[in-house]
Formats: C-alpha cells, structure tokens, sequence
C-alpha cells in the first residue's frame, strides 16, 4: 500500500505537488486561525446588558453627555455642623492607640477641625477645577471627570486613560496624579478619564439587586465607547482593580494595556500551596524572587493574623449592608471614624501603634475630609457597601470572570504596604501577559493618593513597553 502511494505522488509533475502542498498548508493556516478566533471568543467575558433605574427600562436612552458641577448650599453646610454637635464621644483604653480602631481622643481633634477649620466650600472649588460630566447609561446618571492635556507638542503620542477607584475612595483619589499624566513627557501624554462607580460620589445608585464588578465594567466599556474610544488604557487598585480586569475580559481588542495596583488572584490551587509550602526555603523552585519571600514570609503566622484584623469591614459589608451603613448615613461624626481608620491602617498597618493613626504623615485633613464629604453630602456609603454583598457576597470563584484568563498586556504595581502580597508568578495564572512587574520602595493601598509619583512612573514605564 505504501508503494503505491509512493508511485501516486511521483507520477505526479512539480508543478502539481507545490500546488497540492501550497492548497494543504492554506488549508492548515485556515483551520489555525479559525481555532485561534474560537479559542479567543471562548476565553471572552460576555458583556450582556442590564438596567438598573428606578423605572423600566426605556428604548430609547438619553445618550446626551452633559456637563456636571458640584455645589454646596449653607443648609447642608449648617445640618452638617449640627449633627457633629450632637456627637458623643466614648473615652479610650489605656495605651490602645489605633489597635481598637480610631482613637477617640483623636477622633475629637479631627472633628473639632471639620467643625471650626475645613473648608468645605473651598475644597468644592479644588474639586470643580477639572470638568465634571454626566451621562445616562443602563438607568443611571454615570459621573466621570475627563480631563485633557493642556498642551501636547509634535511628535508626542496622546493615549486615552480610564482611571478607577475603590472603596472607601473616590475619583478624588486621583487629583494628585492627573497633571502628573496628563503633562507631555517621554513621548506620551495621557486623556484621562475617572469615572464614579454607580452607588458611589455622584453616580446614581443601582435600584435592583445584582450590580456587582462585571456591570460596572460593561458600563465604563459604554462610557468610552460613547466617548469616542476604541482603545484605551485602564488603571486601577481595590475595586478599580477588578472593574479594569473585567473590561479586560469583556473587550480585550479594546484594552490596549491594563495597570493594576491591586492584583486579583481568583483560585490557589497547588501552585500556590506548593509555593507557600517551599518558597520559604526553596524559593526559585517555586519563582519566587528575594523581595516576594520578604513580603510574603512568614505567611501562616503573620499575614493570615493580619489580614484578619482587616477584613472585619468586609464580612460586615457582605452579608448586611445596610444595617452599619444605615448608622454611618446618619452620623457623619461615625462616618469619619470608618472611613478614615481605612487611610491609617491600609496605607502602612504599622500606624496602630500611632495615637494619630499616622493619618497626617502621608495626607492632609483637608485631603481626607473631602473623601470624606463625598460620601456624606451624596449619601452614597450604604450604596458604596452595597458592592461588597454583590461582589464578595457570592463565591467568586464560581463567578464567570473567575474561569477566563486575561491576555491584554498587564503591569503591576507592587506597594510594600498593600494588604496582601501577591507574587508575579501567582498573578501570571489569571493575568497571562504580564509584561511589567514593579517591587515599589514605599506606599501602601491608596497608591495614587499616597504616592502619586511612584504609580505614575511606573505606568509611564508600563506604556513604554507595551508600545514597543
């Protein structure tokens, strides 16, 4: 049989073979790419829909984009100051500085300044500097602030940038790190965009249940289309985050590059036990570096312990919301308290053993007490909680996004205080096209508002490569 096969091909001429192997390598090229496009769209969040107003859903949304500005009045200036002027204040214990949570006798400092010093009509000029903008998308007004280089010189590349926040932050978090990008330098500049999360500062909150990471993900991809957007880069930490990985997913040929301070590991699996098991001693076999054995060791006895003492807020935020955040709308005295332990303890959880908290060695009280306002005076921190029990509430590692690896091309930027050290090679599971992985000297979980400078050079570092 196989002579016969033989003598079948070298009967044939030359001419013939080059054509039949010319017609069995398009063939072969054809059935490649066609399992490459099915392999791509398999890996694909779906985007779906949704409408989250109060009514039912119209056909036909108002698409216009209208400019926003916010406003204060005297009466929510006088209600504000007449709720801290009925706070009480419960002594502390002796020596306990920020180890029970915020100190009072601090706290009673940190009021009397809001009540007799902060500005709040100042700082609604500071936060008016760049412009606000609002468009309606899935039944929600949707805030964003969109600010453009001033000047871009020739031979400069302009790139669009979607910036996201987290919790218990804001778009203000970002105020210190926009002309930072926005300004020509390297051969880029940067159009950056930083929406609020619906239920966050003056986004409209979801009115149905269900609104978790992967709504607000097709939404900001809506935003952007709607802006004029066909590709851009993303940067987030906390919720951002996990928003920016989302879209990622959804849209990958849209997501030019995706920057995370805040790496989200889906699943361990025995990679991970293997490397928590040996990394300590045999770290390369297990790739980790010097830095991520520093970060990570020893795990069962100190890090687990700390991320204990900071994740009470989330099991309270995941399964009943309303019920603390019900408490935290009415004071704002209570308010400051929860949200600002958050600024000490996750910029560097060696502050507990600070009366103060170390809340004014990375920050200002005014700077802290706009965030803080944000929340108050749009009365968005029930609504704010509410993405816990819509997220974490669930189990994440049966959610869509848990089985799609990410493919666009990925930085991480690694600060030293963050909450939990993730190592690249764990990271490298989900995220599969790692192309800039940065030890930061210093910083914690607010990274664009702790340390501005660091995160925006390490993102410009990131652009670079991904450039080239």
């Amino acid at each position: 049989m196989y002579s016969r096969i033989m003598d079948g091909f070298n009967s044939l001429d030359p001419s013939r073979l080059q054509m039949l192997a010319v017609s069995v390598a398009v063939g072969t090229g054809g059935l490649l790419v066609y399992f490459l496009a099915y392999r791509k769209k398999s890996h694909t969040l779906p985007m779906g829909d949704g409408w989250w107003g109060a009514s039912e859903r119209s056909f036909s949304e108002d698409e216009s984009i209208r400019s926003f500005e916010v406003k204060t009045s005297d009466e929510e200036i006088q209600d504000l100051y007449r709720r801290i002027d009925q706070s009480r204040f419960t002594p502390p214990l002796e020596d306990c500085k920020f180890n029970y949570g915020f100190h009072s006798n601090y706290l009673r400092k940190v009021v009397s300044y809001w009540r007799n010093e902060y500005d709040w009509k100042k700082q609604v000029k500071v936060l008016n500097k760049f412009p606000h903008f609002k468009t309606k998308i899935e039944g929600l007004d949707i805030h964003y602030i969109h600010v453009r280089p001033k000047y871009v010189p020739d031979g400069c590349v302009m790139r669009p940038l979607l910036m996201v926040h987290g919790w218990p932050g804001s778009f203000f978090e970002f105020y210190k790190i926009i002309p930072m990008l926005t300004e020509s330098s390297d051969g880029f500049a940067f159009e950056v965009i930083c929406p609020s999360i619906p239920g966050y500062g003056f986004s409209d909150h979801p009115r149905k249940k269900g609104f978790d990471s992967i709504q607000a993900a097709r939404i900001f991809h809506k935003l952007m289309e709607r802006l004029g957007f066909k590709e851009f880069y993303t940067q987030g930490g906390d919720w951002g985050s996990l928003i920016t990985t989302n879209m990622a997913q959804m849209k990958p040929e849209t997501v030019k590059g995706l920057h995370l301070n805040f790496g989200f590991v889906s699943k361990g699996g025995l990679k991970m036990l293997l490397s928590l098991l040996l990394g300590a001693y045999v770290p390369f076999l297990v790739g980790f570096t010097k830095e991520d054995v520093k970060r990570v060791f020893p795990y069962m006895q100190k890090n687990v312990y700390e991320m204990l003492l900071e994740s009470g807020y989330m099991h309270i935020q995941a399964t009943k919301p309303d019920t603390a955040g019900c408490a935290l709308n009415d004071s704002p005295v209570g308010m400051a308290a929860y949200i600002l332990e958050k600024f000490s303890t996750w910029t560097d959880k060696e502050f507990r053993e600070l009366e103060d908290g170390g809340l004014d060695r990375k920050y200002s009280l005014d700077e802290l007490l706009t965030n803080v306002m944000i929340y108050w005076t749009t009365s968005s921190i029930v609504s704010s909680m509410r993405f816990y029990k819509e997220n974490v509430g669930r189990n994440m590692e049966k959610r869509p996004d848990a089985r799609i690896p990410i493919y666009s091309p990925t930085g991480i930027s690694a600060f030293p205080n963050e909450l939990l050290h993730s190592p690249c090679v764990w990271l490298q599971q989900r995220y599969k096209n790692i192309v800039s992985y940065s030890y930061m000297p210093r910083g914690g979980h607010f990274a664009a508002f702790e340390e501005p400078k660091l995160l925006a050079d390490d993102f410009r570092q990131f652009v670079k490569k991904v450039e080239k």
